[in-house]
């Protein structure tokens, strides 16, 4: 795709191949004269990025499997676009994350293999659509502290982030990180959250749960490992904490809502008595056009709320003892970023544990919460200390994945 206008925006896309990957090139595929694709990043999925290649011409694609980058590279020249030029390895996100000709980064890569690029893109100053939550979650006060020093605009992605940011006032929404919600009246935030496709099963029945009920989501259509997140609610430990961050504020002013039909996507409560809240049909396209745009507004293809057809709007407190995932990410929020550092970290390892079918679904809640106490005091100061306590994190996380394997005669479930 060729930029024909300088109103135009270039654009990055991290994890291009992923849902919102793809969800995001559908909305520029309705926007051609907007924006210019000019890089894509996959992990080894030679296929769908050919075609997104075929489609949007980019100048460069990373893809992180060597492998998988040599494959493409032969496949592109196979089919005239040679001129395509293909990078893989992690340094090689970074590379497309800040190049010179990129004015807005898409961080959507799953995990904390997505900090560094996304990082690179703050420390570049660029416009940085953020669908990585990892990024907050794991060096929190150091990726804000960057974006700050650095003058990037940071976007949030997530669907109740974006929610959040859009009931916010103008002179908040150009402070992420470091606005200041009690001056402009703002008492507290309510996060909402469905409740996964658990939120009615009988807690005794969690333990033999399995991976296919795990990843079926009754509202949103997400990549396996969010979707197991969501059904612990680990997912809404990890928006909590990164909201902490995106809005500067204690944990004491989040509040997490259940609202199992995902329609309000969050809300914002002032001072006065006000509650203002972002509805909309669960799409994760609506947030991606907002981000997109801003501070215009643009067509995401996603159809507008029916109220004559719509359910009826449920609220309901949360059951900390059915979702002690979340539980425990909103205590890790309170003892600092050494215990955020390790939630993630621990978090990773069990769910792709329970993925490949090697513990069960409560373990995951188990291996966490032993990481969380193992390594709660450690000092996190730098990059380098996250990318350390991260790499420690998951070793210890490991062995206790193996030690269940071990107890368990190496039963799947």
């Amino acid at each position: 795709m060729n930029a024909n206008s300088q109103n135009m925006r270039s654009i990055c896309i991290l994890g291009s191949t992923g849902s919102i990957g793809l969800s995001t090139l559908d909305v520029i595929r309705r926007h051609p004269d907007r924006f210019n694709v000019v890089s894509l990043s996959a992990n080894s999925n030679v296929e769908l990025l050919l075609e997104q290649c075929t489609e949007f011409l980019p100048n460069e694609v990373v893809m992180v499997s060597e492998i998988s980058a040599k494959e493409l590279q032969q496949a592109l020249i196979k089919n005239n676009l040679s001129q395509i030029n293909v990078l893989s390895g992690s340094s090689a996100l970074e590379h497309i994350s800040s190049a010179s000709d990129v004015d807005t980064v898409m961080a959507a890569i799953v995990g904390a293999s997505g900090l560094m690029p996304t990082l690179a893109a703050v420390k570049a100053g660029k416009q940085v659509l953020l669908a990585n939550k990892e990024a907050l979650v794991t060096s929190g006060a150091i990726f804000i502290e960057a974006v700050k020093e650095n003058g990037a605009q940071l976007l949030p992605i997530d669907s109740e982030h974006n929610a959040i940011f859009q009931c916010l006032p103008l002179n908040v929404q150009n402070k992420p990180g470091y606005c200041d919600l009690k001056s402009n009246g703002i008492s507290k935030i309510l996060l909402t959250g469905s409740g996964g496709p658990f939120r009615t099963l009988d807690i005794a029945k969690l333990e033999s749960v399995t991976v296919e009920q795990a990843c079926a989501h009754p509202n949103w259509d997400m990549g396996q490992k969010i979707s197991v997140d969501s059904a612990t609610m680990m997912n809404k430990g990890l928006e909590f904490i990164e909201a902490k961050w995106l809005f500067n504020v204690e944990p004491e002013d989040i509040q997490v809502v259940l609202h199992p039909q995902s329609t309000i996507h969050s809300m914002v409560q002032y001072k006065d008595g006000s509650v203002i809240a972002q509805m909309g049909n669960p799409d994760m396209r609506t947030p991606i056009a907002h981000a997109l745009a801003f501070p215009e507004r643009i067509d995401s293809g996603v159809e507008p709320l029916d109220f004559f057809t719509t359910a009826s709007f449920d609220f309901e407190a949360v059951d900390y003892e059915k979702y002690p995932n979340l539980r425990l990410a909103i205590q890790a929020c309170k003892y600092g970023q050494g215990a955020c550092t390790a939630l993630n970290a621990a978090n990773e390892v069990a769910v792709d544990a329970f993925l490949s079918k090697s513990i069960k679904f409560t373990d995951i809640y188990k291996i966490n919460e032993t990481s969380v106490n193992k390594f709660v005091s450690e000092e996190v100061t730098s990059i380098n200390d996250v990318i350390d306590l991260d790499k420690r994190v998951r070793a210890f996380s490991k062995t206790l994945v193996n030690d269940y394997l071990d107890n368990e005669g190496k039963e799947t479930y």
